[in-house]
């Protein structure tokens, strides 16, 4: 089957799980397509069967053109690559705006090639941008349009259905990680990441405002008044300057390494003794699923789809957005308990195995399938 996939290059679990995806699928046989912008950021070197088409930003700047039309540039992209490679499945990640564009590549092709739609939902397209009042309807017409949805969790699909009032079925197939990279591993580089007596602490993420940075900071100030300790922060975004600034006031700064964004994490993963994701809203939360797969107990918020693989104390520590005294406190307690955090340790990397991307994948395969007839 010849599959296209549309997703965001830039560091984000969207952008992680769909070039995975595509990997995935490519070493099953599949030949797969990615239209976007840029290289997806976990799309390194070179993959048989797997190609990628860029669209063209730098052109088409008229005056008339206050803003690059982009949207227009993708539907255009995504119809020349259906029609030249033959696709059978566009497969888009993120309502606004790849749904949108698919459906007018698709509608393009009618009566020359019958391309199916696929729109997997991902979080903020549906709880932050689809609910905008400008992109309200586009959004519900992109969902509905589709040949089919899925959505990451249940939590997703059950807030799609109610802020939309979706009629069409979605399916949930969750986020999965690979196995081969992430599991248990001893680590090689522990002592170029921290002092041998510290624990390794560790985050990643986009670093958005719905992440709550500076709590995983406050967290971590907590947590190195009882032990000696050193923070990684993976990742990069707009929020990082007050994180930096958050960590220099509370004078911890020669303990918090800020590392920018990295490909993959299971290296790191590896050395990390805990793993804090209080953030304000995860539809899923694959950085913390990832570091499950590598034995790492996750300190994370009670928001949307994370309960739904994480059981508090069995798998990791749940507590309200906001509990920076009670993440911290647990979090000590844990890390000062090491019975407790091997055993925890067992069932996070248990669970984990319970989504791997071999029980997974297939589940899309049967979805593109079904959407083909």
């Amino acid at each position: 089957m010849k599959i296209g996939i549309t997703c965001y290059p830039t560091y984000g679990g969207s952008g992680a799980v769909a070039s995975e995806l595509g990997l995935a699928l490519a070493g099953r046989g599949h030949e797969v397509h990615f239209i976007t912008y840029a290289h997806p950021f976990r799309l390194t070197g070179y993959r048989e069967r797997v190609y990628f088409h860029e669209v063209d930003t730098t052109s088409g700047h008229y005056p008339l053109f206050e803003y690059f039309p982009y949207t227009l540039a993708l539907a255009s992209k995504q119809h020349e690559v259906a029609l030249a490679e033959g696709l059978d499945v566009l497969h888009v990640h993120y309502a606004i705006p790849h749904a949108t564009t698919a459906v007018l590549a698709r509608d393009m092709l009618r009566g020359t090639r019958d391309l199916k739609v696929v729109t997997t939902l991902h979080g903020t397209d549906i709880t932050l941008v689809g609910q905008e009042s400008s992109f309200f309807e586009i959004t519900r017409f992109s969902i509905e349009s589709s040949d089919a949805v899925t959505a990451v969790s249940n939590y997703l699909r059950n807030e799609t259905v109610r802020a939309f009032g979706i009629s069409k079925k979605i399916q949930v197939i969750p986020n999965f990680v690979c196995q081969s990279d992430y599991q248990p591993k001893q680590p090689t580089n522990r002592d170029e990441l921290a002092p041998g007596d510290h624990k390794i602490i560790a985050h990643a993420s986009n670093l958005r405002e719905v992440k709550r940075i500076r709590d995983v900071i406050r967290i971590f100030a907590r947590i190195r008044r009882a032990m000696p300790a050193t923070l990684l922060v993976i990742g990069d975004g707009p929020d990082r300057s007050e994180a930096e600034r958050e960590s220099r006031e509370l004078g911890i700064d020669e303990d918090v390494r800020f590392l920018g964004r990295l490909e993959s994490l299971a290296e790191l993963l590896h050395a990390t003794d805990l793993f804090l994701l209080p953030s304000q809203l995860e539809s899923f939360g694959l950085a913390a699923l990832e570091a499950m797969a590598c034995g790492v107990p996750v300190v994370a918020s009670r928001v949307g789809g994370v309960p739904e693989f994480i059981e508090d104390d069995v798998h990791g520590i749940l507590e309200p957005p906001g509990s920076v005294e009670a993440m911290a406190r647990r979090a000590v307690a844990l890390l000062r308990d090491p019975k407790q955090h091997a055993a925890m340790s067992a069932a996070a990397a248990a669970k984990a195995r319970e989504y791997d991307g071999q029980r997974i994948v297939p589940m899309y395969e049967a979805l593109y399938r079904e959407v083909c007839g």
